[in-house]
């Protein structure tokens, strides 16, 4: 006979006693064995790289980074369970991903439930994508909601940058390169994904490429370079010179 299957989890909230009991409950569950315990997004985002567990408890409202942002910078991605405060949007885009969560607070069958599920995703190999994440991400923040900070993976941890200080960003296969003043930062996840979380009113795709943003735009040179404060010519294509153009008007 063999042995039944263990599973590894870290449990990531900002609130001492939401962890403890998050273990406690896990005691029911002794194929489950608690890695890491995290306070924050940028703990949780250093023992997932360590540890790589099947399984993550990941708390949606955290100071710094939220769990979404959190979840984003992952790669790979575990079997993940949200645990959060009411928020009809975030509810709405669990379900329609069929991402599971607890909503706080929860019931002991419930937790079980929602156990229960994520090994079955971690023993199937299920890993969410990063366009689901990206997806998911986007769809809990609710409509006409738009990124005021992006976070990056960094060797030495995390860096969270002010969306008002992008100049401008461009796709790099599978990654974008956001730049902003003398820094650079790569992050994987597709262009047409981080144009979705990007204020419209301030950032225009002028390229299939390339988003620039109009706070640091000077000019637009013979309807093909997109000129901006630094000096630095970005290419603009004719259906991004008619957006810059429509986007100028106003």
């Amino acid at each position: 006979m063999s042995a039944a299957r263990t599973f590894t989890a870290i449990v990531v909230d900002d609130e001492e006693l939401a962890r403890g009991l998050l273990r406690e409950h896990l005691v029911d569950h002794p194929e489950v064995r608690v890695v890491a315990e995290c306070a924050n997004g940028p703990e949780a985002v250093r023992a997932v790289g360590e540890h790589r567990p099947d399984l993550l408890f990941l708390d949606v409202q955290m100071p710094g980074l939220d769990g979404f942002e959190t979840l984003e910078l992952l790669d790979p991605v575990p079997a993940v369970v949200f645990v959060t405060a009411y928020d009809r949007y975030a509810l709405r885009a669990f379900e329609v991903h069929a991402v599971d969560y607890l909503l706080k607070p929860y019931a002991r069958e419930r937790f079980d439930t929602a156990v229960a599920r994520a090994e079955a995703r971690a023993a199937g190999g299920e890993r969410l994508a990063a366009e689901a994440v990206s997806a998911v991400a986007a769809s809990a923040r609710g409509p006409g909601t738009f990124a005021t900070r992006l976070a990056f993976r960094e060797r030495d941890g995390v860096a969270v940058v002010p969306v008002r200080a992008v100049d401008y960003v461009k796709a790099e296969d599978d990654y974008v390169l956001v730049v902003a003043g003398e820094r650079r930062y790569l992050r994987h996840e597709p262009l047409a994904a981080l144009e979705a979380r990007l204020d419209p009113a301030r950032f225009v795709r002028v390229h299939r490429s390339w988003i620039v943003s109009l706070d640091r735009l000077v000019k637009v040179e013979e309807g093909k370079w997109a000129v901006l404060a630094s000096g630095e010519r970005l290419p603009v294509s004719r259906t991004g010179a008619a957006r810059l153009k429509e986007r100028m008007a106003r």
